[in-house]
């Protein structure tokens, strides 16, 4: 007989209603020097004419969906609205603010090919429909925590990145993914900036990416993902920051070299390498200890590795922890 045994943090899944929407960055980072955080309510960004859009309508994909929930994954929290989750996000591709809705749906989600390379047996471009269609598909229901200190709680659909590892054939020597967005300013106004240091980059070791949490997300809410949230391929790694969750992915790299990530490379004393969560550990400019879920009003407590502690911690056992947690 097999017995399920809940974990602390978990409550049942028929408890899991949905919420609504917390902050902006722009207006977090001028209220830095004034003192308390200040965030738009969600009148204000419904006003301003925001409605979740999705990439459903050129997706082939559409029709796979909804997938089928694996329940090892639950929450201990109500699911985020859906149009707080696909109206509210960074997407630095197609601006700064939070709403980029309409920018991002000049990302044309079809054709898309991710190229698979570096320390692999056999290099390899696939479309993102042949690549889901050699993939184990299942939806997810995970928290996500942004450093900014606002969260979520998200039914992500996709895949486990493992499978996708396992498909390329890394050679022993490999030791780090490094992930890669499009590049593409006529599309993406944010590209045209050229301080920042475009594409956007991300890296995970191996271990962390064959980890049973990390997923590869392809939709949202029991539909394709909208391109303001990353279509058609994003990372989900539930215990770390969110600009971990590199969207949009075009291209993965295995290499025996620690990728410098996008944000590393813009300010490695404030988004380091490893972005794991710690409530003991502050950005160096405001406090992690607390978090405000979207649309609600009030905070709640920052959980070590965002609650994940028993899938993730002895991936970094014998590490500095002053590496770890920024």
């Amino acid at each position: 007989m097999l017995i399920k045994r809940k974990r602390g943090w978990e409550i049942a899944q028929s408890l899991a209603t949905p919420e609504a929407l917390f902050r902006d960055r722009r207006r977090l980072c001028q209220a830095i020097a004034a003192g308390p955080l200040l965030a738009p309510t969600v009148a204000a960004a419904l006003a301003a004419g925001l409605r979740p859009v999705h990439a459903q309508e050129a997706d082939p994909s559409g029709k796979l969906y909804p997938f089928k929930q694996n329940t090892r994954y639950s929450l201990d929290r109500p699911i985020t609205d859906e149009k707080l989750a696909t109206t509210y996000n960074n997407f630095y591709e197609f601006g700064s603010q939070k709403n980029i809705v309409r920018e991002a749906q000049a990302l044309k989600v079809r054709p898309w090919t991710i190229r698979i390379d570096g320390m692999v047996e056999q290099p390899m471009e696939i479309g993102i429909d042949d690549l889901m269609a050699k993939m184990p598909l299942e939806e997810r229901l995970y928290r996500h925590r942004c450093v900014e200190a606002w969260s979520m709680a998200v039914p992500w659909s996709g895949f486990a990145l493992k499978p996708l590892v396992e498909l390329a054939k890394p050679l022993s020597s490999a030791k780090y993914l490094r992930m890669e967005t499009f590049k593409d300013p006529k599309i993406a106004p944010g590209q045209k900036q050229t301080w920042y240091p475009w594409p956007y980059v991300e890296g995970v070791t191996v271990q962390e990416a064959v980890n049973e949490l990390s997923f590869m997300v392809t939709g949202a809410y029991g539909k394709p993902l909208p391109a303001q949230n990353g279509a058609p391929l994003r990372l989900a790694l539930p215990w770390k920051f969110g600009f971990k969750h590199i969207k949009s992915i075009v291209r993965i790299t295995f290499t025996d070299k620690q990728p410098k990530s996008f944000w590393e490379e813009i300010q490695g004393s404030e988004y380091g390498f490893w972005a794991n969560v710690n409530p003991k550990v502050p950005h160096p400019r405001w406090s992690q200890a607390t978090e405000q879920p979207l649309g609600s009003k009030e905070r709640v407590p920052t959980l070590l590795y965002n609650g994940y502690g028993e899938f993730v911690a002895d991936l970094y056992k014998g590490m500095d922890e002053k590496k770890l947690f920024m």
